[in-house]
């Protein structure tokens, strides 16, 4: 991955970095799904957003490496809004692992869990 937050999940899509006539749309996703991880308490305190390509996953999660399920996060929860799956059974995947990455989460960000 380059590091790229649109260019790493429209990677993991199977769209082109250099293909852009879907990138407003996976922009719009993305941010939807990025205001979604700030109201877990993931990322910047202030609401974080991208605009293009230029945006990092180092300017939104930092160096913490602990957090790097974001990335699978994001790609699912945007994959069922930009494309999603025929099948009902891979939907419900899907669905099944966002839910756990959302758990996984909140565990890693909330401070009571820590030792």
């Amino acid at each position: 991955m380059n590091n790229s937050i649109l260019n790493d999940i429209k990677k993991l899509l199977g769209i082109d970095a250099e293909y852009d006539a879907f990138d407003q749309d996976l922009i719009i996703h993305i941010n939807t799904v990025l205001m979604l991880l700030n109201q877990l308490g993931v990322g910047p305190d202030s609401c974080y957003s991208i605009t293009g390509s230029t945006e990092t996953w180092t300017d939104f999660l930092g160096s913490d490496t602990s957090l790097e399920m974001v990335k699978t996060y994001i790609y699912m929860k945007v994959k069922l809004m930009f494309d999603p799956p025929l099948s009902a059974t891979v939907t419900e995947v899907y669905k099944n692992t966002i839910a756990e990455l959302e758990w996984r989460l909140n565990v890693a960000v909330d401070p009571k869990s820590e030792n």
